[in-house]
């Protein structure tokens, strides 16, 4: 099986309320889309890069919004949303619903109109929803990658993840050393001081775990 890394950028008229809301928000460049439920009555939780003011703000876009909890940490916001409607266009989420293929954590949505998934499946489950996604939006493959199970066994936030997976792509671990922290900082969108703070956590669970044994199989 395949995970594929996906970016897309969506029309005005396909986006989600808070998506098309980010573009007109000073301070806020970013939604992390983290944990969400099969149904459309759900409790969503997302991260922004920002304060909890603004997201409150940013929130009020979701007219299916019954309830809020929000949580300030990883230099942003966490918000908890209950919501009875996912508020996506239906032809979006009749394609992701009808997809051969499964979604993995988190969906970034940027200010500029793009966002970012992955999805896993069988390499032909994969071009056919590739194809089918092309319909209706302008997308693009951006990593392709075998899949592998297991789970997070240095219990590393997704944010600290994220960190570790944008440092091996720009080159950061090679031997000799061909990726810099401001381009880790450039995959993320966010600061170079953030990014620094992001892999040095990251790192050290990850040393820890693996020299007390944790990591050992």
């Amino acid at each position: 099986m395949k995970r594929v890394a996906f970016g897309v950028s969506y029309p005005t008229e396909l986006a989600h309320p808070i998506h098309r809301r980010l573009a007109l928000t000073d301070g806020v460049s970013r939604m992390e889309l983290l944990i969400w439920g099969p149904t459309a009555n759900v409790t969503t939780l997302s991260w922004f890069d920002t304060d909890p003011e603004t997201v409150r703000e940013l929130l009020t876009a979701v007219g299916t919004l019954s309830a809020v909890s929000l949580v300030a940490g990883d230099d942003g916001t966490y918000a908890f949303a209950h919501q009875t409607g996912f508020e996506f266009d239906d032809d979006v989420l009749d394609l992701l619903a009808s997809a051969s293929v499964v979604f993995l954590p988190p969906v970034t949505f940027f200010e500029d109109g793009t966002a970012t998934f992955e999805a896993v499946g069988e390499t032909a489950d994969l071009s056919d929803f590739y194809r089918q996604l092309g319909t209706l939006l302008d997308v693009r493959i951006e990593r392709v990658h075998d899949f592998q199970r297991g789970s997070n066994p240095a219990n590393l936030t997704t944010r600290q993840q994220s960190a570790l997976e944008a440092a091996v792509a720009v080159g950061y671990y090679d031997v000799p050393r061909t990726g810099t922290v401001e381009a880790v900082a450039a995959e993320l969108d966010c600061a170079k001081s953030t990014a620094g703070e992001l892999l040095r956590k990251a790192e050290s669970a990850v040393v820890t775990q693996f020299t007390d044994g944790s990591l050992v199989k």
